[in-house]
C-alpha cells in the first residue's frame, strides 16, 4: 500500500484533500478557519503556485550510500517555512526516557555514550546524573531537551520539555539557523497519509524529521521511540521568531499556533502544500537497504550532537553574567 500511494501522487493528493474536507484531525486538532469554502479553495490552490524553494537540505542514509534532498519551501510575504519528511520518535525530556538498565522509553544508545552523552544530563566528569527519590522516576537518568525552563535547576527533570506529554518538533541546528527558527517557536504538523494534524513547539535539536512521542500520538503514528515512526509523508510548518525561547503548556501551544496558522492561510492551504509529494532518493554508489533516512555524514552528526551542549553552555554563561551584573548593582559605593 505504501508503494502504491507513492507511485500515484494525483490519487494521493485527492485522498488528502478529501480527508481534510471531512475534518479528519488529531487529538490536538487543527480547525478550519474560513466559513466560506470559496475563499478556502482559493487559498489552497495558491500554495502550489506561489511556493518557492528557500533551500535544499541534504540528509544521508545510515550507511552513507544514499542521500535525500528535502526542499524547504516558503510562501511570498511570509517567514514561515515548510517541508515534507519522515518522523522518527524523540523521547528526550521524558523523565522515563533512559535508565542504566536500558529499559526506558528509548534506546540508551540514542542518548549518546560514555565519551559523549547528548540526551541526558551529566556531572563535570561526564557521568550521567540519576533522578533521586523525590523525582518523577527515581533511578532513571535525567533526560534533557535543548529548550528548557531556565528558572529551574539543571538537575530538575521538569526543567525540560516532556516528550510524552508535549507535542514538539526537532530540527537540525544548521537548518534552524539558516531558516531563522529559534527554540520555542511554534509549528503545525500534518500527517499526509491519514489527514491528522497537530500544533507543536520547536523544542529539541537533532536530525531531520523528528517529533516527540506526544506529537506522534496526535498524528496517528506509532509512537514507540525504539521502533515506531513513519518513513515519509509528514508535513512540517514552522513559524520563525514566534516563540519566546521558553517551554509552553499544551493550551498555549494550541492557542498561539492556531493564530499563526490562520494568519498564514489556514488548514486548507497547508493541506494543498503537501500535494503531489513524491519522495526520491539519489544513489551515490550502491543502493541502501535502510528504511528511514538517517543523520548525515559523521561530521554533520557530530555538529548536531554538540549543538545542545553549545546552546546549554551559552545559556549558563548568560545566566552567570546576569547574576554577576545583578550582584554588582547591589554593591554600594564606599563613602
Amino acid at each position: 500500500m505504501r508503494t502504491q500511494m507513492m507511485n500515484r501522487p494525483r490519487i494521493f493528493s485527492f485522498f488528502v484533500t478529501l480527508l481534510f474536507a471531512a475534518g479528519v484531525t488529531s487529538g490536538q486538532s487543527v480547525a478550519k478557519n474560513d466559513p466560506d469554502p470559496t475563499v478556502s479553495q482559493k487559498r489552497a490552490n495558491s500554495c502550489a503556485i506561489a511556493k518557492s524553494t528557500l533551500l535544499n537540505f541534504v540528509v544521508w542514509s545510515r550507511d552513507q550510500q544514499r542521500f535525500h534532498e528535502v526542499p524547504i519551501w516558503q510562501l511570498p510575504d511570509s517567514q514561515a517555512f515548510f517541508f515534507v519528511s519522515r518522523m522518527t520518535i524523540d523521547a528526550d525530556g521524558a523523565p522515563n526516557a533512559y535508565d542504566p538498565d536500558d529499559t526506558g522509553l528509548d534506546d540508551l544508545a540514542n542518548a549518546g555514550g560514555p565519551t559523549h552523552w547528548d540526551g541526558i544530563i551529566t556531572d563535570r566528569e561526564g557521568n550521567p546524573l540519576v533522578q533521586g527519590e523525590s523525582d518523577p522516576f527515581p533511578g532513571y537518568y535525567i533526560s534533557c531537551t535543548s529548550l528548557s525552563d531556565q528558572n529551574k535547576k539543571l538537575t530538575d527533570p521538569t526543567r525540560y520539555v516532556d516528550a510524552s506529554k508535549i507535542p514538539y518538533v526537532v530540527l537540525p541546528n544548521d537548518l534552524a539557523e539558516r531558516a531563522g527558527a529559534r527554540l520555542g517557536d511554534f509549528a503545525v504538523v500534518m500527517n499526509l497519509r491519514n489527514g491528522k494534524s497537530s500544533y507543536a513547539i520547536y523544542a529539541d535539536i537533532g536530525t531531520m524529521g523528528e517529533g516527540s512521542i506526544a506529537l506522534a500520538d496526535n498524528l496517528g503514528i506509532w509512537s514507540d521511540a525504539r521502533r515506531g515512526g513513519q518513513s515519509d509523508g509528514i508535513l512540517y510548518l514552522v513559524f520563525p521568531g514566534s516563540g519566546n525561547l521558553e517551554p509552553r503548556t499544551i493550551d498555549e501551544i494550541q492557542s498561539e499556533a492556531e493564530k499563526l496558522l490562520h494568519d498564514w492561510g489556514g488548514i486548507e492551504k497547508l493541506a494543498s502544500c503537501g500535494e503531489n509529494h513524491n519522495p526520491a532518493d539519489t544513489t551515490v554508489t550502491r543502493p541502501s537497504k535502510s528504511l528511514f533516512i538517517a543523520p548525515g555524514p559523521p561530521e554533520r552528526a557530530v555538529t548536531e550532537a554538540n549543538a545542545k551542549a553549545r546552546i546549554q553552555f551559552d545559556i549558563e554563561v548568560s545566566l552567570f553574567l546576569r547574576a554577576a551584573e545583578s550582584a554588582n548593582s547591589n554593591i554600594k559605593p564606599s563613602e
